[in-house]
């Protein structure tokens, strides 16, 4: 096969075009890693603390968590915190109880206030009444500055210091009834967002809500280095009690967001299917029965045809052949006789003029249509009253 000169241009023309390409790409497009943010999985996506759990266990201290205080099962040392993330309401008097007794051993504890209500006050709970406190609304957040060394340590992708930290936004604030705190932070008009108590030889910690504690909020250095506060009384003397509620979302909640390639299609489908099953919008109609309407006209056409070919004779014979029958059913003795006779016994029981019974039961006269139709009118009507 010969090449011509155009053909060769064009070859090398291509070859050209396509070097550039590939040398524009190599030197404009380079292989970069990206960080992508999964899901949480296991026990990180039901366990709020879950981040805390581990960050004290690096830390060198012991810490378990739990849905449950189970105070039965798992029996407390005087040296051990235990912080309850739940809604202290929550709490049966025997644990409310439990804990106090606990505390005044020597214990910590760390509880929230209850969530606010709405159309009504917000209820203290067994807890917040043994320690003397007054839930009220608040919508004010505190500022959280980040600790001593935060900028040098870490810092954000920009290379700029952490910036300080906004908490117990929205939360429920609470006032103290003759209560001395160790710490407090907050005022009277108010309200305190945070309080430490004594209780016998233990201390109690009261907080507007525990959102800088769970996993998305403990990395700011801001909430953790205010966690290790909070947790500096029975810093690593004993075991640290996490104590959460599951965080399982409902099952129609898990099929719309993470089961929607599998309902969306099959949604689909049975629309689909539903549309080509329906043949029209509206209510349903019924349907016209075509056996029962296809012997009717069989019916009236043979009648017609008949009575146009002078057969009218065989039309009365057979409705009076149906009034007899029903007659031998209904008065047999009247169906036996026969002449003047029967129509008085006809008429005896239906009450009829024996002069139209005797008429309708003689044979009409031939190519009278207005004979015809009264004598089988009469007939009919005759059977419906026997």
């Amino acid at each position: 096969m010969r090449l011509s000169g155009r053909n060769v241009g064009l070859v090398v023309l291509g070859l050209l075009v396509a070097a550039a390409a590939t040398a524009w790409w190599t030197y404009n497009y380079e292989y970069v890693e990206t960080e992508v943010t999964l899901r949480p999985r296991g026990e990180a996506s039901y366990n709020p603390l879950y981040a805390l759990k581990l960050a004290l266990q690096a830390d060198g201290a012991q810490a378990r968590s739990r849905q449950r205080l189970q105070l039965g099962d798992v029996p407390l040392d005087a040296r051990d915190t235990v912080l309850v993330l739940n809604d202290p309401r929550t709490l049966p008097v025997e644990d409310v109880n439990g804990l106090l007794d606990w505390v005044e051993d020597g214990g910590h504890l760390l509880v929230r206030t209850p969530p606010l209500e709405r159309g009504e006050a917000t209820r203290a709970g067994e807890l917040l009444d043994a320690l003397q406190l007054r839930p009220m609304p608040s919508y004010e957040c505190m500022r959280i500055a980040p600790p001593a060394g935060a900028g040098r340590e870490r810092r954000d992708d920009d290379g700029k210091k952490p910036d300080a930290a906004f908490a117990f936004c929205g939360g429920t604030r609470f006032t103290m009834l003759g209560v001395e705190p160790l710490h407090a932070w907050g005022d009277l008009d108010n309200g305190y967002a945070y309080a430490r108590l004594a209780h016998g030889e233990g201390t109690v910690d009261v907080v507007a809500d525990f959102n800088f504690l769970t996993n998305a909020s403990l990395e700011r250095p801001a909430f953790s280095a205010l966690a290790r506060q909070l947790l500096q009384p029975g810093w690593k003397r004993g075991t640290v009690h996490l104590v959460y509620a599951a965080n399982m979302p409902s099952l129609w909640r898990l099929l719309l967001e993470t089961a929607w390639m599998a309902w969306l299609p099959a949604l689909l489908a049975l629309a689909g299917w539903l549309w080509m099953r329906t043949q029209r919008f509206g209510p349903r109609l019924p349907s016209p029965e075509p056996a029962r309407r296809a012997l009717l006209e069989h019916v009236q056409a043979s009648g017609e045809h008949l009575w146009r070919y002078g057969r009218a004779s065989a039309l009365y014979a057979a409705v009076r052949e149906v009034f007899m029958a029903r007659l031998r059913r209904r008065d047999p003795l009247a169906a036996a006789l026969d002449g003047r006779a029967q129509a008085e016994a006809i008429a005896h029981r239906t009450g009829a003029p024996l002069a139209d019974i005797e008429q309708a039961l003689q044979t009409p006269r031939p190519n009278d249509g207005a004979d015809f139709r009264h004598r089988i009118a009469r007939l009919l009507q005759l059977r419906q009253q026997l």
